[in-house]
Formats: C-alpha cells, sequence, structure tokens
C-alpha cells in the first residue's frame, strides 16, 4: 500500500465507521484502488499508474470482500474494478459499493466484451468501462475522463448507445444474451467455464436450488432445448467470449 498521505476524497460512507482524513495531508494526487484478482495485472497497473505526476495507487485488493474492507481505510478517489472476481461478479461489486459510499468513481477495466458488459456496468453505477486489450494510454485516459466527471464508454459502445435511443427499447438486442439478467449472465459465464451447479453455488454463495432456478431461466430465455444444450452453448460463447 502507498505511504502517500491521505487526503480528503469527495465521497463520504452513509453508515458511520471511515475517519476522514485530514485537511492538511494534500499530496496533490488522485487516490486510484485496484480489485482484480490477479496480482500481475494489479502490480503492472500501479506501475503504470504511479509514474503519472498526478495519480497515485493507494490500495488494492483481489476480491470484492477485501475491497469493501479496504475502501473506507484508503479514501480512494477512484476504484478501477475488474468484472471476475472470485466469490461474486465485478457488477455485484459496483452495486455495493455504491451503496456503501454513493459518490465513489468507478471505472471497469475487464477482459470481457464491451458490448455486452458495458451496459451493465453503467447501470450499476461505473462512470466508464475499458477492455484489457487497449493499450495504457487509453486507460490512463479513462481515468483522467472519470474523475473529471465524465464518462469513458468506446466509440463503437457511443454508437450503439445512440442507436438503441433512437431506434427505441422495444426493439430485439443484438445479442440474446442481453435478455439475460447480471446473475444469469454470471452463472452462464460459470457455465461457460465449465463449472458445474455445486461450484457455481459454492462460488456464489447460494442455494443449489437456486442456481438450478437461474440455469432453466437461461435456458428459457435463449430458447434452449434442454439443460446440455445451454451448457453446449455456454462453452463455445466463454471460448469466443475474451478478446483474442
Amino acid at each position: 500500500m502507498s505511504d502517500v498521505p491521505i487526503q480528503e476524497s469527495s465521497w463520504h460512507r452513509k453508515s458511520t465507521g471511515a475517519k476522514p482524513a485530514s485537511p492538511d495531508d494534500q499530496s496533490g494526487k488522485k487516490r486510484i484502488f485496484i480489485v482484480d484478482d490477479h496480482a500481475m495485472f494489479r502490480d503492472g497497473l500501479r506501475r503504470l499508474v504511479d509514474i503519472e505526476p498526478d495519480l497515485v495507487v493507494c490500495g488494492d485488493a483481489a476480491d470484492a470482500a477485501g475491497a469493501m474492507q479496504k475502501i473506507p481505510l484508503t479514501h480512494p478517489d477512484l476504484v478501477i474494478v475488474d468484472l471476475s472476481l472470485e466469490g461474486t461478479s465485478g457488477i455485484d461489486l459496483i452495486k455495493n459499493i455504491k451503496r456503501d459510499f454513493e459518490d465513489m468513481t468507478i471505472l471497469v477495466v475487464s477482459m470481457h466484451a464491451e458490448s455486452l458488459y458495458g451496459n451493465r456496468a453503467l447501470r450499476a453505477g461505473a462512470m466508464g468501462y475499458v477492455m484489457k486489450s487497449e493499450p495504457a494510454t487509453t486507460v490512463l485516459e479513462a481515468i483522467r475522463k472519470v474523475l473529471g466527471g465524465d464518462v469513458h464508454i468506446s466509440e463503437k459502445m457511443a454508437t450503439q448507445v445512440v442507436s438503441k435511443f433512437v431506434q427505441g427499447e422495444s426493439d430485439q438486442p443484438p445479442s440474446p444474451l442481453e435478455a439475460l439478467s447480471d446473475r444469469e449472465l454470471e452463472v452462464f459465464r460459470m457455465l461457460g467455464q465449465g463449472k458445474g451447479t455445486r461450484e457455481i453455488a459454492e462460488e456464489l454463495n447460494l442455494a443449489l436450488p437456486t442456481v438450478s432456478t437461474f440455469k432453466n431461466r437461461i435456458k428459457e430465455k435463449l430458447k434452449m432445448k434442454n439443460s446440455t444444450e445451454t451448457i453446449l452453448y455456454a462453452l463455445q460463447w466463454f471460448r469466443q467470449e475474451p478478446p483474442k
């Protein structure tokens, strides 16, 4: 964790507990907290951010539980969140951060396709979305843009958002997966990873019947004939979903 003095951030926690930073402790740098389950990526992003004159990494976490514990102690101005986390989805983490730290700025940096997850992340409370396949300059641009109060999405996604607004929400979604809820999509993604019902239940802290219900909903929404066809579709989708 950085030893840069803590400056007072623009957010506050709804519930008491986090002691505000001293107004005299001003580093002049915006403080970044990183949540990603890959240590190598966290270290690489830390090095990228820390060489910038106006930015500093104040802490990091490998999972949602660690993030929710450390955020009130490190007073970040921005939290960078990955979507694939142990025990919960990044979408759920974004919702929890916004629940407890309502003014917190959040940026998603993920391997998952922006076309499918971008709108979900923004609806959950994120201010921007960057894919990990983008160059480092794009990540830094996105960080500064959302810190400035603007939304950062790719030009392609911006076009899709405008097109959907002009055409109306009654149009059929471009992908059948967009019909899935956030939780259903998370279960579908885990099916694509080859995980069974019990493993999914344990990782998401859900009861086995609840996971089975999600699987049935997924099958119905995707118009699959049976569970086997659903799993085969999930496996095929997962192999193609990460960027090349």
